[in-house]
C-alpha cells in the first residue's frame, strides 16, 4: 500500500537542510558535507497506469457540512477544467501527469454515497478502507478507469492516520475479481492539524513560523485537499505499486510526496515557498478552480525536467 504526504518525510524535511529540488538524504546534519546529493528521479517500473477518462467515485464517511462538500467537490472539477479559469490553475497543475506515461488524465465525479451514520464505525482499521471502497453502489462492471475515493470527517479515527500518514492509495480485488483502486483522505482539524493540515496550523516539530491563512476559510478541509491532491497524482502514476515511485514499494516517494512541503518557488523546509496572498482575506494560495475557489497545492515531480514543478 503507498503512503501519501507522511508527516514523517515532513519532519525529516524540517530537520535536514537540503536542496528542496533533490533527494532528502537521511545522513545526520554533521554528514550533509561528506554525501553529494542525487537528482531526484522516479522509475518507471513498467507497471499499468491510470490514464485517459478516470471516474472518481466517492464516500463521504461520516459527517461533512454542505459546505465542506462544495469545497472539496470543486476542486476535484477543477481539475479537468479547461477554460475560463485564471492562471495559474488548478488544471495547470494537474497537468503535469501528462508527462507521465499514458499522456492526458482527465477526472470526472462518478457516484457519491453519503455515510453518516458511520456503517463500520468511528475507528477504522486500514483492511476497513478496502471494504468500504468496495461498496457496490460506488462501482459497476462497466467502469473503465476509476478510483474509489474515501473521505473521513474529523471525528472519525483510522489506522496510521497522524502517526504515519494523512492519506493513502492502495489497490484490491473486488465484484469477482475485477481490480480496483482506491484512496483515501481524512479530515485531520481536530486529531493531528499540526501533522496533516500544515501550512495552515503550525507544526508538531521544526520552525514555528506563523500559519498560512487557508484560502477556503476551513484548515481541516483546506489540509484535505494538500492531501487529496498528493493520493491522485499518485493513484494515477502508481496505482498497482508497480508505476512510478522512487524507494519502497510499500512506502514510495511518488508524484507529489517526492515533493513534500514544496508549494512555491524558494521553498526550503519549514517554509512553503513564494505563493500568492489573497489581498482582503490573506490567505494563501496557489491555484485557481471553478467558481473562484483558492486552493493551495503541492508541487508535483515533472518526468521532463526530474524537479519538483511549482505554479508559482
Amino acid at each position: 500500500m503507498a503512503l501519501a504526504y507522511p508527516f514523517s518525510l515532513f519532519l525529516l524535511l524540517v530537520l535536514l537542510s537540503t536542496n528542496t529540488s533533490e533527494a532528502t538524504s537521511r545522513a545526520p546534519n554533521r554528514m550533509l558535507a561528506l554525501v553529494q546529493q542525487q537528482p531526484l528521479v522516479l522509475k518507471y517500473h513498467k507497471g499499468p497506469l491510470l490514464k485517459g477518462n478516470i471516474t472518481l467515485h466517492l464516500l463521504w464517511y461520516g459527517t461533512f457540512t454542505p459546505t465542506q462538500r462544495s469545497i472539496i467537490l470543486d476542486f476535484v472539477q477543477s481539475l479537468s477544467a479547461t477554460s475560463s479559469i485564471p492562471s495559474p490553475s488548478v488544471f495547470s497543475w494537474w497537468q503535469t501527469t501528462e508527462s507521465y506515461r499514458g499522456g492526458p488524465r482527465t477526472l470526472v465525479v462518478g457516484n457519491q454515497i453519503l455515510d453518516h451514520t458511520c456503517s463500520l464505525g468511528k475507528s477504522l482499521k486500514t483492511n476497513e478502507l478496502l471494504a468500504l471502497a468496495s461498496n457496490p453502489k460506488l462501482t459497476s462492471a462497466h467502469d473503465g478507469h476509476a478510483v474509489h475515493v474515501i473521505l473521513t470527517s474529523a471525528d472519525v479515527a483510522v489506522e496510521d492516520f497522524c502517526m504515519n500518514q494523512c492519506g493513502t492509495h492502495g489497490s484490491g480485488r473486488v465484484m469477482k475479481g475485477k481490480r480496483i483502486a482506491y484512496a483515501w483522505v481524512g479530515n485531520p482539524v481536530t486529531q493531528c492539524p499540526g501533522q496533516c493540515a500544515w501550512p495552515f496550523h503550525q507544526p508538531v516539530y521544526g520552525p514555528q513560523t506563523a500559519p498560512l491563512v487557508s484560502p477556503n476559510g476551513d484548515v481541516g478541509v483546506d489540509g484535505m485537499i494538500i492531501n487529496l491532491a498528493t493520493v491522485l497524482a499518485g493513484v494515477v502514476t502508481n496505482p498497482f505499486e508497480d508505476g512510478y515511485y522512487q524507494g519502497s514499494a510499500s512506502a514510495p516517494l511518488e508524484a507529489v510526496s517526492a515533493c513534500t512541503g514544496i508549494f512555491g518557488k524558494g521553498a526550503y523546509p519549514g517554509y512553503v515557498g513564494n505563493v500568492l496572498v489573497e489581498e482582503t482575506t490573506g490567505a494563501s494560495y496557489n491555484a485557481v478552480g471553478v467558481h473562484g475557489r483558492k486552493f493551495l497545492l503541492p508541487a508535483m515531480w515533472d518526468p521532463r525536467s526530474s524537479t519538483c514543478k511549482t505554479l508559482v
